[in-house]
């Protein structure tokens, strides 16, 4: 009889540590592209410019699921500025079959658990604390600062 292995399926397939649900988000390292790269991928967006929405204003009545991934509010994933890598939030989803694609639609519904922020965003309710601590430090800071 053969031994089974740990983590390992009786299929032979490697089962995912952790928690349940969704796979965990994956980063995509930046690439750099040649000029003709670039000078394309400027031409595509120089084209369709018109269409993207420019203000919040513009994007609240169209349709859901966003199909502007994009925009820095699209929750599908995240881009980088620094090192030009992309997060995809939901590698085991596509765009089309995401419940919630706006973080700002998410906003103007008022407050949130931190289970469904965590469920939103693909992480887990302690990683949404942690941001959570961070972003009230830097308020504080930022605050302070403005006080002196």
């Amino acid at each position: 009889m053969a031994e089974k292995k740990k983590g390992i399926t009786p299929s032979g397939v490697a089962r995912r540590k952790g928690r349940k649900g969704l796979r965990r988000s994956k980063t995509l390292a930046a690439r750099r592209l040649s000029r003709d790269e670039l000078r394309e991928a400027n031409g595509i967006l120089t084209e369709l410019a018109h269409l993207r929405p420019q203000t919040r204003a513009d994007c609240v009545g169209l349709e859901r699921p966003c199909p502007w991934v994009a925009c820095k509010y699209h929750l599908y994933l995240d881009i980088n500025p620094e090192t030009g890598t992309i997060k995809l939030n939901f590698p085991d989803l596509e765009v089309w079959e995401m419940d919630e694609t706006c973080a700002l639609d998410v906003a103007d519904r008022g407050g949130i658990t931190l289970e469904e922020v965590g469920e939103i965003l693909n992480l887990t309710r302690e990683r949404i604390r942690q941001v959570e601590v961070l972003g009230m430090e830097k308020l504080r800071g930022d605050y302070e600062e403005f006080k002196d």
